[in-house]
């Protein structure tokens, strides 16, 4: 949905929680309309930026601008905590916190960048933009602030100041300190932030290891910085992380990147940007299982090449089978706009899509094991600015591979292409969920206009979609 559609006003759907999944083909009376549960902030300084929803209680985390508030799952206020705003300039680095800035200093909103739950430790990870991307740790019962850790450079995760810049994925363990695998825009800034790296969450909020690298020497770390030389190329290049989670033995974060292509029949370049999925295992300390592959949709000749939205859930039992696939396997649900030339002003022609995360890690592998024969090169331009080939080496490449300290970071060159589910050429689509219902996957789809779509299955080709309406449409 377009943020002007968040200003300030948070809807939540019970209704649609609660749909009855009919057999398709098959109509059923429609429900009398229920009236939506709205929230509205207090202070209109701007956006709500994130929201998480803690699973046991169903609690309602919302990470807004100088707030982050607890509702009740009927949106009712418990308890609010207030982020900012203060005095601060983007150009201070450290932060004034640390050190004395000589740059002036205005009153400065802190916008809530990242929002994670912690259930290991019954906390909430609220990072802003304020003092380069610090972050809180707020208990999750009364949002009591359990430690702010600022006086190392670990400490600064992004100096972006949009809140889409960061995402974040918790990797939890038993027996020892959780990982946190941070992924962020660098706004041009690659020698004080690492586009992605994985830190320590101690189980002591206030401990002087919270944030630290997972792995640190003086030659290798649990981190991938952008190429100095990278901006002689693309002088605004960045990594846009849309979304992350864990699956398996990897972490996954997708993104969007700019690139310089030649078109047909032409001798010069042109910036384009393309989507692409980046794996990491996630007991590689060092990245070298790093590896990035390109991913898009395309329906009747038209290209969808701009993500915008991302979801990980379960095919379920019905559309598992015309996937052929089990019930339990991961599935993506995407949403693509029209085009590669627009990351900011996307075309309104967009597409659902869907992949099946096997088969991209299918391809990850066949990938690996071609270079490890010494076929092709690291196909990963703006991190090594020029063409370095593949090395032979014998070795058993199965499907948990982590790679060594050679090939890495690795690149895919060939597309995976998802499965579009239907396509929507006005009304843009920009965000999606996903869930499994009485064996039916279940897609809910936000438009850039505020409409809620519902996507309920897929058999026999074709697609059932609810509009927030209430009206029914069928693709073929």
């Amino acid at each position: 949905m377009s943020p002007a559609m968040w200003k300030w006003t948070c809807l939540v759907s019970h209704l649609l929680l609660s749909t009855t999944v009919s057999p398709l083909g098959r109509q059923q009376p429609p429900h009398p309309k229920r009236p939506f549960i709205t929230f509205t902030g207090e202070q209109a300084e701007g956006n709500f930026n994130h929201l998480v929803v803690d699973e046991r209680t169903g609690h309602i985390y919302l990470g807004a601008v100088n707030r982050i508030y607890k509702l009740s799952s009927d949106l009712k206020v418990l308890v609010t905590h207030e982020t900012g705003p203060d005095d601060d300039n983007p150009k201070c680095y450290p932060p004034r916190i640390v050190q004395t800035c000589n740059e002036p200093l205005t009153p400065t909103n802190n916008i809530n960048k990242m929002l994670l739950i912690d259930y290991k430790e019954n906390r909430l990870i609220a990072c802003g933009s304020l003092y380069q991307g610090i972050c809180k740790l707020l208990r999750l019962d009364d949002l009591f602030k359990l430690g702010e850790p600022f006086h190392k450079k670990e400490h600064y995760l992004s100096g972006v100041n949009e809140s889409g810049s960061v995402f974040g994925v918790i990797v939890s363990y038993s027996n020892m300190d959780d990982k946190l695998f941070i992924a962020t825009a660098v706004d041009g800034k690659p020698e004080y932030f690492p586009t992605i790296s994985s830190r320590k969450l101690t189980k002591n909020s206030e401990a002087d290891g919270m944030f630290a690298y997972v792995f640190h020497d003086e030659f290798v770390a649990s981190m991938i910085k952008i190429p100095s030389d990278t901006f002689t190329i693309i002088p605004d290049f960045d990594i846009y992380y849309i979304y992350g989670f864990s699956s398996g033995n990897f972490v996954y974060f997708l993104t969007l990147q700019p690139e310089m292509i030649s078109p047909p029949g032409s001798t010069t370049k042109e910036q384009v940007y393309t989507s692409k999925l980046v794996r990491l295992c996630k007991e590689d300390t060092a990245f070298n299982s790093y590896v990035e592959v390109p991913i898009g949709c395309e329906k009747n000749g038209v290209e969808y090449r701009l993500l915008q939205a991302a979801y990980l859930s379960k095919a379920g039992a019905i559309l598992a089978r015309s996937l052929g696939v089990g019930p339990e396997d991961d599935i993506l649900f995407t949403v693509f706009s029209k085009g590669q030339k627009r990351k900011m002003k996307s075309l309104d022609e967009s597409a659902l899509c869907i992949f099946v995360l096997k088969k991209i890690n299918d391809r990850i592998k066949d990938r690996l094991q071609s270079c490890y024969r010494g076929e092709g090169t690291l196909d990963l331009a703006w991190l090594k600015v020029k063409d370095i080939p593949c090395s032979s080496a014998l070795l058993t490449i199965d499907d948990n591979f982590c790679g060594l300290d050679m090939n890495a970071p690795l690149g895919v060159s060939s597309m995976v292409r998802g499965l579009p589910i239907f396509t929507e050429d006005g009304d843009r689509m920009t965000s999606v969920i996903a869930y499994v219902y009485k064996n039916h996957s279940l897609a809910f789809v936000g438009t850039k206009s505020g409409k809620l779509k519902k996507h309920s299955g897929w058999r026999g080709g074709i697609i059932h979609l609810w509009l927030s309406q209430g009206k029914r449409r069928h693709w073929k």
